[in-house]
This record gives C-alpha cells, structure tokens and sequence, in this order.
C-alpha cells in the first residue's frame, strides 16, 4: 500500500489503519490466536498503521498488538495510542469491564481521565511497555471533550514537546465529537486528528472539520468508518448498530437506500464506506477494526479500489435525499 505523510511530520500511514479495540475484546472476547492472525492477516495485505490505546481492553490491547509486531522490522510499521486515561488498580472490582467500559476483561483495573503534563507522560511511558516498544509514532489525546481547557493548557503542549525532541513523530486528538477537534484544530500544535464516525458515507458533519484541517496543514484520520457496524454488510439487518446503539429506523432506511445505490455499480456497501473518506486529500488514511482475518483482507482489498465517478454520484444523491432537514 502507499502512504500518506501526517501534517508536515516525516510520519507517514498506509490508507487503511488497522484499528486494535477488538484486540481488547471489545464487546465479546477474542482469544490471543485468532487476534495475532488477524494482525498477520493485516501485514500480509500491506497494513502497517495500527491504532491502540489504553482504554481498549485495560491494556490487552496494547499487549497484544506489541506482540503480534515484536518480530516485524520496527521501521516498517506507524502505531499510534492515545493518553488521556491512566489505569489504576481497581479498589472493588466487579469481574468484567463489560458493563463500565464495554470490553469482556476482568475490571481489575480502573481508568481515571487525566489530561494533565503528568499524566500524559505516565500514560505514555505505561503504554510503551505494554506495547513493548521504545517509541509511538503517533500520540492522540483521546476524548478530551469535556476536560478540553485542560488538554489545550498542558496534554498537547507535553506532547508537542516530545515531537520537537524526537521521541514522538506526531500528536493530535481523538474524538467522535466534530466541535472539541473544531478548536483544537483552530487553537493548537498538532499534525492530525482523529474522526470518529462523522465523516463516513452516512454522517457527513465533519465537512467544516475538513475545511479548517485543510487551511491549517493538518491532517485527518477518519476512524469507525462503518459506524460501529451499520455500513459493515451488503445488506444492513434490523439489528444493526449505529454509533454504539440500535440503528434508529430512519437511519436504518438510510443505509440500505445506500446499500442499493452500491449494489446498482457491482459492488457492496462496506466497499464504499471504506472509500468514501478517502475522496478527501485532507484525509491521510482510514482505520476500522477487525476481529478476523477474513475481515482485514476484505478490507484491503476494497481500500486498493476506488468506485467509478457514476457510483459515487448515485451514491451522492442517495445520501442527500435521505439526509434528515
């Protein structure tokens, strides 16, 4: 796969990133051979970006994503992570994570936001050995929404410190929120951003995020891609979810009326939800999670084919004609 660079950094991904939440049992559990083939799966088809971050899985998705790249040449690959979460032994545990942070783990940690210079520095250090590395390329501040004063004042200048001594290669935020990443972009030193689920074949609100980043020189990653499974399938079911819930019937209609438009040029839902966000130039790259080796291949071999002009006209106007007013 080529790569496009993050902001003016020497960083540099592949147009699919290969995100690790599942590697964290997310939702259901993934037992450690299926995850480290995925991964194999992903490097054979040309991956080399991978996401993590501390939240997925109280770190057993760090862990597992180290080990599944410790044999890999180190400058052959792009892993990001995220701060903004410290874990903490947990003072009363329940025996899953599942209902207070929706991975299938024992809670025998907790996680406490801090978005604090401190705790920045000691989030990163904890994932470095979790992840068994002795540098990240990229550093997001995750989810900094409602503590963003706090992010601007000293998560990012920390990192951005680390970037100009070498031990970072790029920093940015990560949220699903378009407003936080509004002013970040406007406001402070970071080289890319991370979307989640606004800027997508179905939800389309990050377009002024794509104006500013543009304007700035920064770069932007659009995660979650499939809107937590809703564009996931040729054929979207009753039950699929939508932005971690039950799809709402309106949203639902919306996507197989979408569905049908991929259908009538050849190809399948998913195939256009990959390649949607990548029609912009602001954006570098794409990154979706996987839970199986058939999943991260399919993917990569859409990623490596664009739609026909026809498609994404018809595609166009399937989604402006059920955008709700």
């Amino acid at each position: 796969m080529s790569a496009a660079r993050l902001g003016r950094t020497g960083v540099r991904i592949t147009p699919l990133g290969f995100g690790a939440a599942p590697l964290g049992n997310l939702y259901t559990a993934l037992d450690d051979d299926l995850a480290r083939a995925t991964v194999d799966a992903a490097w054979a088809a040309g991956v080399r970006y991978f996401d993590t971050a501390p939240h997925y899985g109280l770190g057993l998705s760090e862990r597992r994503l180290g080990a599944a790249l410790a044999d890999r040449p180190r400058d052959a690959f792009t892993v990001s992570t995220k701060v903004g979460r410290l874990l903490e032994p947990h003072p009363a545990p329940t025996g899953s994570d599942l209902a207070a942070g929706g991975f299938a783990v024992p809670d025998t940690l907790v996680r406490r936001l801090d978005y604090s210079r401190d705790g920045v520095l000691r989030s990163l250090e904890s994932s470095l050995d979790r992840l068994g590395l002795d540098r990240v390329d990229v550093v997001y501040v995750h989810d900094p929404d409602d503590h963003l004063d706090t992010a601007l004042r000293e998560a990012l200048p920390a990192l951005a410190d680390l970037r100009d001594q070498g031990v970072v290669g790029a920093v940015g935020v990560g949220t699903n929120a378009v407003a936080p990443l509004l002013r970040v972009v406007a406001e402070a030193d970071v080289d890319a951003v991370m979307m989640a689920g606004r800027w997508t074949l179905l939800d389309r609100t990050a377009a002024p995020l794509l104006e500013l980043c543009a304007a700035r020189g920064v770069s932007l990653v659009a995660a979650a891609p499939f809107n937590s499974g809703l564009l996931s399938r040729p054929h979207p079911p009753a039950d699929a979810t939508f932005d971690y819930g039950r799809a709402p019937e309106a949203v639902l209609r919306r996507a197989r009326l979408l569905a049908e438009a991929a259908a009538r040029h050849g190809t399948v839902l998913p195939h256009a939800a990959l390649r949607f966000p990548l029609r912009s130039p602001v954006v570098a790259g794409v990154v979706a999670g996987f839970r199986h080796p058939d999943e991260v291949t399919a993917a990569a071999r859409w990623i490596a084919t664009d739609l026909p002009k026809a498609a994404w006209l018809d595609l166009d106007a399937a989604a402006d004609a059920t955008r709700e007013p």
